[in-house]
């Protein structure tokens, strides 16, 4: 057989398998989340949170309600140097993200079944 009829063959079943997988996967909501930043950030958006007396007087004081905390955990990032991953039951992680144009740090307390936003802090700009 022909090099040219092989991969005729060899595209004609990797583009079937394609639209197969895209015809499955469609509906269904399916993530590829392997990086330990996005496995964190998940695990923490997923569960119920609570806000300690800190962060509710910081969420008062900047304007945030408790959707866009949600998304400042989801789509964060979590600066894994300064996060306490050891400790048992419960980790502490700081997270980083931004809202229209400020910068938040968030210190989040990740236990088994709760997510508890210790303080929120405005981070502030460097000048140029």
């Amino acid at each position: 057989m022909k090099f040219i009829h092989r991969l005729a063959y060899y595209f004609g079943g990797f583009s079937l398998g394609i639209i197969l997988l895209i015809f499955f996967l469609s509906g269904k909501k399916t993530s590829c989340d392997y990086g330990p930043n996005a496995r964190t950030t998940k695990n923490i958006s997923k569960k119920h949170k609570q806000y300690s007396e800190n962060a509710e007087v910081a969420m008062a004081e900047y304007h945030l309600d408790s959707t866009i905390v949600n998304d400042l955990i989801r789509y964060g990032t979590i600066d894994f140097s300064k996060s306490d991953t050891q400790s048992k039951p419960c980790k502490t992680y700081h997270v980083e993200n931004s809202f229209k144009t400020q910068d938040f740090k968030l210190i989040v307390r990740n236990c088994d079944s709760v997510a508890t936003i210790q303080s929120i802090t405005l981070l502030k700009h460097k000048t140029q």
